[in-house]
Protein backbone atom coordinates (compact mmCIF):
# COMPACT_ATOMS: atom_id res chain seq x y z
CA UNK A 1 0.00 0.00 0.00
CA UNK A 2 1.19 3.18 -0.83
CA UNK A 3 2.31 5.70 2.10
CA UNK A 4 -1.51 7.58 3.28
CA UNK A 5 -3.38 5.47 1.16
CA UNK A 6 -6.29 3.35 2.30
CA UNK A 7 -7.43 0.48 2.89
CA UNK A 8 -10.73 -0.86 3.83
CA UNK A 9 -10.34 -4.23 5.90
CA UNK A 10 -13.06 -6.55 7.82
CA UNK A 11 -12.74 -7.94 11.29
CA UNK A 12 -15.51 -10.28 13.04
CA UNK A 13 -17.08 -9.12 16.32
CA UNK A 14 -19.30 -10.71 18.71
CA UNK A 15 -23.19 -9.21 18.61
CA UNK A 16 -25.69 -10.31 20.81
CA UNK A 17 -29.22 -10.41 18.90
CA UNK A 18 -32.63 -10.50 20.19
CA UNK A 19 -35.61 -12.59 19.79
CA UNK A 20 -39.04 -13.22 21.24
CA UNK A 21 -40.90 -16.50 22.16
CA UNK A 22 -44.31 -16.84 22.94
CA UNK A 23 -45.63 -19.83 23.55
CA UNK A 24 -49.43 -20.35 24.76
CA UNK A 25 -50.49 -22.58 27.81
CA UNK A 26 -52.61 -24.48 25.22
CA UNK A 27 -49.56 -26.10 23.17
CA UNK A 28 -48.68 -29.50 23.98
CA UNK A 29 -46.09 -32.16 22.61
CA UNK A 30 -43.11 -31.17 20.16
CA UNK A 31 -44.80 -27.16 18.90
CA UNK A 32 -45.09 -26.13 15.74
CA UNK A 33 -42.72 -23.19 15.04
CA UNK A 34 -43.64 -19.95 13.43
CA UNK A 35 -40.24 -17.50 12.98
CA UNK A 36 -40.63 -14.21 11.72
CA UNK A 37 -38.54 -11.23 10.20
CA UNK A 38 -39.78 -7.90 10.99
CA UNK A 39 -39.63 -4.82 8.24
CA UNK A 40 -36.91 -1.87 8.15
CA UNK A 41 -37.88 0.46 10.89
CA UNK A 42 -39.69 -1.81 12.92
CA UNK A 43 -39.01 -4.34 16.02
CA UNK A 44 -39.61 -7.82 16.81
CA UNK A 45 -42.34 -6.73 19.11
CA UNK A 46 -44.50 -5.51 16.65
CA UNK A 47 -43.71 -8.28 14.63
CA UNK A 48 -44.98 -10.73 16.74
CA UNK A 49 -48.36 -9.00 17.60
CA UNK A 50 -48.77 -9.20 13.58
CA UNK A 51 -48.01 -12.98 14.01
CA UNK A 52 -50.36 -13.19 16.82
CA UNK A 53 -52.95 -12.14 14.83
CA UNK A 54 -52.92 -14.57 11.70
CA UNK A 55 -55.69 -17.32 12.58
CA UNK A 56 -54.65 -20.47 14.08
CA UNK A 57 -51.36 -18.91 15.03
CA UNK A 58 -52.36 -19.62 18.33
CA UNK A 59 -51.79 -23.66 17.86
CA UNK A 60 -48.08 -22.76 16.71
CA UNK A 61 -45.02 -21.79 18.84
CA UNK A 62 -44.21 -18.10 18.07
CA UNK A 63 -40.86 -16.67 17.43
CA UNK A 64 -39.82 -12.91 16.36
CA UNK A 65 -36.40 -12.45 15.43
CA UNK A 66 -35.11 -8.85 16.02
CA UNK A 67 -32.60 -7.34 13.30
CA UNK A 68 -28.75 -6.73 14.48
CA UNK A 69 -28.65 -3.36 13.15
CA UNK A 70 -30.70 -0.83 15.82
CA UNK A 71 -31.37 2.93 15.82
CA UNK A 72 -34.25 5.37 16.71
CA UNK A 73 -37.01 6.05 14.84
CA UNK A 74 -38.08 9.93 14.61
CA UNK A 75 -40.79 8.82 17.59
CA UNK A 76 -37.81 7.90 19.48
CA UNK A 77 -38.71 4.10 19.97
CA UNK A 78 -35.51 1.68 18.85
CA UNK A 79 -36.81 -0.10 16.05
CA UNK A 80 -34.00 -2.11 13.41
CA UNK A 81 -32.96 -3.08 10.00
CA UNK A 82 -31.52 -6.27 8.84
CA UNK A 83 -28.83 -4.86 6.42
CA UNK A 84 -28.12 -2.09 3.61
CA UNK A 85 -25.90 -1.82 0.49
CA UNK A 86 -22.65 -1.74 2.79
CA UNK A 87 -20.61 -4.96 2.65
CA UNK A 88 -23.66 -6.60 1.88
CA UNK A 89 -22.25 -10.10 1.33
CA UNK A 90 -20.72 -9.83 4.44
CA UNK A 91 -24.52 -9.28 6.64
CA UNK A 92 -26.19 -11.81 4.44
CA UNK A 93 -23.81 -13.96 6.12
CA UNK A 94 -23.57 -13.04 9.56
CA UNK A 95 -27.53 -12.70 9.12
CA UNK A 96 -28.15 -16.71 8.40
CA UNK A 97 -26.00 -17.46 10.99
CA UNK A 98 -27.99 -15.76 13.10
CA UNK A 99 -30.94 -16.98 12.36
CA UNK A 100 -29.86 -20.46 12.30
CA UNK A 101 -28.81 -19.87 16.00
CA UNK A 102 -31.76 -18.51 17.13
CA UNK A 103 -33.63 -21.27 15.23
CA UNK A 104 -31.38 -24.34 16.89
CA UNK A 105 -31.89 -22.42 20.03
CA UNK A 106 -35.40 -22.84 20.15
CA UNK A 107 -35.35 -26.22 19.16
CA UNK A 108 -33.19 -27.26 21.49
CA UNK A 109 -35.24 -25.58 24.62
CA UNK A 110 -38.64 -26.65 23.43
CA UNK A 111 -38.33 -29.90 21.24
CA UNK A 112 -39.67 -27.96 18.01
CA UNK A 113 -38.71 -30.39 14.88
CA UNK A 114 -41.29 -31.40 13.00
CA UNK A 115 -43.16 -28.03 11.17
CA UNK A 116 -41.03 -24.91 10.49
CA UNK A 117 -42.66 -21.80 8.56
CA UNK A 118 -40.79 -19.49 8.16
CA UNK A 119 -42.56 -15.64 7.67
CA UNK A 120 -40.99 -12.24 6.93
CA UNK A 121 -42.72 -8.48 5.82
CA UNK A 122 -40.93 -6.16 3.85
CA UNK A 123 -37.24 -6.06 4.50
CA UNK A 124 -37.74 -9.40 6.41
CA UNK A 125 -39.12 -11.34 3.40
CA UNK A 126 -35.57 -11.50 1.97
CA UNK A 127 -34.85 -13.20 5.52
CA UNK A 128 -37.53 -15.52 5.24
CA UNK A 129 -36.35 -16.32 1.98
CA UNK A 130 -32.48 -16.82 2.60
CA UNK A 131 -33.71 -18.90 6.27
CA UNK A 132 -35.57 -21.10 4.22
CA UNK A 133 -32.36 -21.61 1.57
CA UNK A 134 -29.37 -21.74 3.60
CA UNK A 135 -29.98 -21.89 7.43
CA UNK A 136 -29.68 -25.26 7.48
CA UNK A 137 -33.18 -26.26 9.35
CA UNK A 138 -35.39 -28.13 7.16
CA UNK A 139 -38.81 -26.34 6.97
CA UNK A 140 -42.70 -27.01 5.55
CA UNK A 141 -43.22 -23.37 3.51
CA UNK A 142 -42.41 -19.71 3.56
CA UNK A 143 -44.90 -16.82 3.95
CA UNK A 144 -43.71 -13.14 2.44
CA UNK A 145 -45.29 -9.92 2.40
CA UNK A 146 -44.82 -7.11 0.40
CA UNK A 147 -40.84 -8.11 -0.13
CA UNK A 148 -39.01 -9.20 -2.95
CA UNK A 149 -36.77 -12.88 -3.72
CA UNK A 150 -33.49 -11.66 -2.96
CA UNK A 151 -31.27 -11.53 -6.35
CA UNK A 152 -28.41 -13.90 -5.18
CA UNK A 153 -31.41 -16.76 -4.68
CA UNK A 154 -33.49 -16.29 -7.62
CA UNK A 155 -30.08 -16.91 -9.54
CA UNK A 156 -29.25 -20.20 -8.14
CA UNK A 157 -30.77 -23.22 -7.34
CA UNK A 158 -33.75 -23.58 -5.25
CA UNK A 159 -34.31 -27.40 -5.20
CA UNK A 160 -36.63 -28.50 -2.88
CA UNK A 161 -37.71 -25.09 -1.53
CA UNK A 162 -40.74 -25.80 0.33
CA UNK A 163 -44.18 -24.00 -1.22
CA UNK A 164 -44.27 -19.55 -0.79
CA UNK A 165 -47.32 -18.10 -0.03
CA UNK A 166 -46.62 -14.90 -1.59
CA UNK A 167 -48.74 -11.20 -0.99
CA UNK A 168 -49.15 -8.02 -1.88
CA UNK A 169 -51.84 -4.88 -1.69
CA UNK A 170 -52.83 -3.57 -4.82
CA UNK A 171 -51.87 0.14 -3.79
CA UNK A 172 -48.45 -1.42 -2.70
CA UNK A 173 -45.58 1.21 -3.74
CA UNK A 174 -42.23 -0.71 -3.21
CA UNK A 175 -43.48 -4.40 -3.84
CA UNK A 176 -45.17 -3.37 -7.16
CA UNK A 177 -47.20 -5.59 -9.35
CA UNK A 178 -43.69 -6.49 -12.13
CA UNK A 179 -41.67 -7.30 -8.85
CA UNK A 180 -44.68 -9.71 -7.93
CA UNK A 181 -44.71 -11.27 -11.12
CA UNK A 182 -41.16 -11.81 -11.55
CA UNK A 183 -40.07 -13.62 -8.88
CA UNK A 184 -43.61 -15.72 -9.21
CA UNK A 185 -42.08 -16.34 -12.72
CA UNK A 186 -38.79 -16.65 -10.95
CA UNK A 187 -39.50 -19.26 -8.59
CA UNK A 188 -42.27 -21.03 -10.69
CA UNK A 189 -39.53 -21.79 -13.36
CA UNK A 190 -37.69 -23.34 -10.35
CA UNK A 191 -41.10 -26.05 -9.78
CA UNK A 192 -41.94 -23.74 -6.58
CA UNK A 193 -45.35 -23.80 -5.59
CA UNK A 194 -46.21 -20.61 -5.20
CA UNK A 195 -49.53 -19.38 -4.05
CA UNK A 196 -49.76 -15.14 -4.73
CA UNK A 197 -52.22 -13.37 -2.82
CA UNK A 198 -53.23 -10.04 -3.92
CA UNK A 199 -55.63 -7.74 -1.59
CA UNK A 200 -57.11 -4.78 -1.20
CA UNK A 201 -54.69 -2.66 0.87
CA UNK A 202 -50.94 -1.08 0.57
CA UNK A 203 -47.68 -1.84 2.05
CA UNK A 204 -49.01 -3.21 5.40
CA UNK A 205 -50.86 -6.35 7.24
CA UNK A 206 -54.34 -6.50 6.34
CA UNK A 207 -57.26 -9.19 7.81
CA UNK A 208 -57.77 -10.73 4.04
CA UNK A 209 -53.92 -11.69 4.00
CA UNK A 210 -53.81 -12.99 7.11
CA UNK A 211 -57.00 -15.32 6.71
CA UNK A 212 -54.48 -16.55 3.66
CA UNK A 213 -51.44 -16.69 6.29
CA UNK A 214 -54.05 -18.72 8.76
CA UNK A 215 -55.12 -20.95 5.64
CA UNK A 216 -51.61 -21.75 5.10
CA UNK A 217 -50.63 -22.55 8.42
CA UNK A 218 -53.60 -25.23 8.48
CA UNK A 219 -52.51 -26.85 5.25
CA UNK A 220 -49.31 -27.47 6.10
CA UNK A 221 -50.18 -28.67 9.69
CA UNK A 222 -52.72 -31.44 8.35
CA UNK A 223 -52.60 -34.52 6.53
CA UNK A 224 -51.19 -33.71 3.34
CA UNK A 225 -48.75 -30.88 4.29
CA UNK A 226 -45.60 -30.38 2.13
CA UNK A 227 -42.69 -32.18 2.63
CA UNK A 228 -39.60 -30.42 4.36
CA UNK A 229 -36.70 -29.37 2.22
CA UNK A 230 -33.44 -31.03 2.37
Amino acid sequence: MAEGGKETRHIAALVHGTYLLERLPSIAGAPRLLVGFHGYGESAERHLDELRRIPGASRWLLCAVQALHPFYSRANEVVASWMTKLDRERAIADNIRYVASVVAEVKRETGAAERLIYAGFSQGAAMAYRAAARSGHPCQGVIVLGGDLPPELAAGSLSGFPPVLLGRGNREEWFDEAKMAADIDALRRQGIDVRPVAYEGGHEWTDEFRRAAGEFLEQVDGPGRAPARP
